[in-house]
């Protein structure tokens, strides 16, 4: 379908705009970007916000607890959230960290648990960021209690998911447990992931919808140059758990794929869905329709955001056997 009437019409504000992750704006630049992000609507859904800081090999690991305030019991489910920035930027208070954290423990009822991890920047390479996410990820699953996630009859189901990069770490810390421990969450929530060392083909179709979308907005171009940094190295040196596409998928716990219809990375989650669904994993995937990569960065009102974070709170309040 088209992009969504309310993208479509701030679509010029990008025009002449550097790659998304090519380093700073001018003032003029950045004044730009921000009209563009600003998308109408209230204030985030309320939510208790506790700080946290979670031991980790490297050294501490910031997070955030969310829960849903008001006398409506918690339902025991936690869910873990790792935000993106191409490895190289983010923290606990961009949208897609906290606004989604907030949308989906107002929306499903879950103790939401997002959580931060050190960047591949001034010499910092795989695997410190994905270290940082599994050992998160390792003591939130040991230490329940402690984060909210349980409740007084037991602990509810426990998943995990990411945005773009924090996706690729997200997947590559499953897999790192799942191979060490052989534990998985209950279930794993990817929002358009990066998953691969380098990006398949688009389809003819796809590179003529991406023609008309300003280098702003589109990822193909930075993508080998930022992949290789978080790598410290060139593609080929990448295993599963830098590039999960390249993993031993069996065993890989249910998962929800959500892909943005207008995004360089859409061959990324598509490839990886029809490999689980090879690998037996039950999957599904979601096309979000009429809207751009990073669709999380700008929350508001708009309609096809609203739907993924529908769908992202159905799916983790649906009980699924892994």
């Amino acid at each position: 379908m088209p992009l969504h009437p309310a993208i479509a019409a701030k679509l010029h504000l990008l025009e002449g705009l550097p790659g998304p992750l090519d380093g700073p704006l001018t003032p003029a630049q950045q004044a730009r970007l921000e009209r563009f992000l600003d998308t109408p609507g209230g204030p985030p859904p309320a939510a208790d916000a506790v700080p946290l800081t979670l031991p980790g090999r490297h050294g501490a690991i910031p997070a955030r607890v969310y829960s849903r305030p008001g006398p409506e019991p918690a339902t025991g489910r936690c869910f873990v959230w790792v935000h993106g920035g191409g490895w190289v930027t983010g923290d606990l208070d961009m949208p897609e960290a906290d606004r989604t954290a907030r949308e989906i423990a107002a929306r499903s009822g879950a103790t939401v648990v997002s959580i931060d991890y050190r960047k591949a920047v001034d010499g910092v390479a795989h695997p410190v960021p994905l270290d940082d996410v599994a050992d998160a990820l390792a003591w939130i699953r040991d230490h329940r209690r402690e984060t909210g996630g349980g409740t007084g009859t037991g602990e509810g189901p426990l998943s995990v998911g990411g945005a773009s990069a924090g996706a690729n770490l997200a997947a590559g810390a499953v897999l790192r447990l799942r191979d060490a421990t052989g534990w998985t969450p209950a279930h794993v929530v990817l929002v358009y992931p990066a998953l691969h060392a380098v990006l398949p083909a688009p389809s003819a179709r796809l590179s003529g919808m991406m023609a008309g979308i300003p280098r702003a907005a589109r990822l193909v171009d930075d993508y080998p140059r930022v992949f290789a940094q978080y790598l410290g190295g060139p593609p080929d040196t990448a295993d599963g758990y830098a590039a999960p596409a390249l993993a031993d998928l069996s065993g890989f716990p249910p998962t929800t794929v959500l892909n943005a219809e207008y995004d360089d990375l859409r061959p990324s989650g598509e490839a990886f869905t029809a490999a689980l669904a090879v690998a037996g994993t039950d999957v599904t995937q979601v096309l979000v329709r009429g809207t751009l990569h990073g669709f999380l960065t700008r929350p508001g009102t708009e309609e096809p955001t609203d739907h993924a974070l529908d769908v992202m709170a159905q799916h983790l309040t649906t009980d699924r056997t892994p």
